[in-house]
């Protein structure tokens, strides 16, 4: 009856120091499956995915309320407008004006995807980029982007001041996969994932293997104990073993 209530008034206790150890004991299992995973991201990310460019040209639009000269009130309105230009170039008209040009078999949703345009804040300088696995496609395409939404924007807007700053410039890099990002990410993840085992094998194994163990868990003071003799131990698996194999050559 004591036993009973000592192990059902016991507080389960996590020693991190146990843990610790524990872990540094399996440290080749943790040390392979890290290595293991950068290896396989590796081989993924090389060989298995296709390398992408991404090419990109800048507009300038400025909304002038003459032709004379360039106000302040012309900067302003034309930086209030700038979520405007985005949409315009972003638009079903300029999109599938493209996919005609260059006879791209692609839908307007599938173009659109690897579009993107975007612009710093307070400037009317708007960034028109294109990604594709073709670098020279890249290119072609973010040129008949702008120069199709130097066109609308135009017509829709009645500006002049509608400029390309930068052409489409054919990409000598890849923009994606980023091969030491996969590897280090990979690395890390197969690392807290061996690391989350192991706690986990540790907190559910409630094996009794020490006599701190049976006063902790039991609550029983032990006496004494007897000193494991290796020898016996080595001896009994070889006569396991013997007998093994006599079993199968009979």
């Amino acid at each position: 009856m004591e036993t009973t209530e000592v192990q059902n008034n016991d507080e389960i206790t996590i020693d991190l120091g146990e843990i610790f150890s524990f872990i540094l004991s399996k440290i080749g299992y943790v040390i392979l499956v890290t290595v293991l995973c950068a290896v396989i991201s590796f081989i993924i990310t090389n060989w298995f995915i296709t390398p992408q460019y991404t090419s990109t040209a800048k507009i300038y639009v400025l909304n002038r309320q003459s032709n004379e000269s360039v106000t302040s009130s012309d900067i302003t309105s034309s930086t209030y407008l700038t979520e405007d230009y985005i949409e315009m170039i972003q638009s079903r008209t300029v999109i599938e004006a493209v996919i005609d040009d260059l006879d791209l078999d692609l839908s307007y949703d599938q173009l659109l995807n690897v579009v993107t345009v975007s612009a710093q804040s307070d400037t009317r300088v708007i960034a028109i980029s294109v990604t594709d696995p073709d670098p020279d496609m890249a290119r072609e395409i973010t040129d008949a982007i702008c120069q199709a939404s130097v066109t609308h924007i135009k017509q829709i807007m009645e500006l002049e001041s509608v400029n390309i700053v930068d052409e489409a410039n054919t990409p000598t890099e890849k923009s994606s996969p980023s091969l030491t990002k996969n590897v280090l990410i990979a690395a890390l993840l197969g690392l807290v994932a061996t690391l989350g085992v192991l706690v986990v094998i540790f907190i559910l194994d409630d094996k009794v293997k020490t006599s701190e163990d049976v006063e902790r868990y039991l609550g029983i003071s032990v006496l004494g104990s007897m000193p494991l003799d290796e020898t016996l131990i080595r001896e009994k698996k070889k006569r396991k073993s013997r007998e093994k194999n006599k079993k199968r050559k009979g």
